[in-house]
């Protein structure tokens, strides 16, 4: 069962929902595999200090969070993982790695992966290693109501873009031999 507080909260906003119990998966990735769906469909909850506040992000088990990317959109100065010691009481009911992402329960701002929103359903830990929660993404959205963002993620293997391949650089940005130049 999922904790007792995400439980209340779909069940009081008639959301339908599913639990699976699976064996313990202590990544995104591993719980994936275990409830046999694509990495893309399963959510993964990254825990970040956002100049000072905790926030939530929330993208596919096969994406990675681009720190200066995230940085810029979000514009701020200072983005980073939080430490697992500074947010766990934030999650009383929670294994910690397990957190749903439900931040709005748990007085956070909730920042999602755009390709998540294009997903018909989601998948995600319900507070336990063992526990997974599936839904509707929309109902998810409705419910969650995070900033959408389509920047400051990326899939590994996913192609660099253009100006990045074979020493390129981006238009107003100077090459590295241009900047090794300018020493003076």
């Amino acid at each position: 069962m999922p904790i007792q507080q995400l439980k209340e909260f779909l069940d009081e906003a008639n959301v339908e929902y599913m639990c699976l119990t699976h064996p313990p998966a202590f990544t995104a990735q591993e719980l994936a595999r275990h409830v046999k769906i694509a990495g893309d469909k399963v959510v993964k909850t990254v825990i970040i200090e956002l100049d000072g506040k905790m926030a939530m992000l929330v993208m596919p088990a096969t994406f990675r969070v681009r720190w200066k990317s995230l940085s810029r959109i979000l514009d701020t100065d200072f983005v980073d993982l939080a430490d697992e010691q500074t947010f766990q009481d934030r999650f009383p009911d929670c294994e910690v790695g397990a957190m749903p992402p439900f931040g709005n329960l748990f007085g956070m701002t909730v920042y999602c992966a755009e390709s998540l929103t294009e997903q018909p359903e989601l998948a995600f830990a319900a507070g336990s290693h063992t526990e997974t929660l599936h839904m509707k993404t929309r109902d998810f959205l409705n419910l969650v109501q995070p900033m959408v963002l389509n920047r400051g993620f990326i899939k590994p293997g996913a192609q660099k873009p253009a100006w990045l391949r074979k020493g390129r650089h981006q238009p107003g940005e100077a090459s590295e031999h241009q900047v090794s130049g300018m020493a003076g």
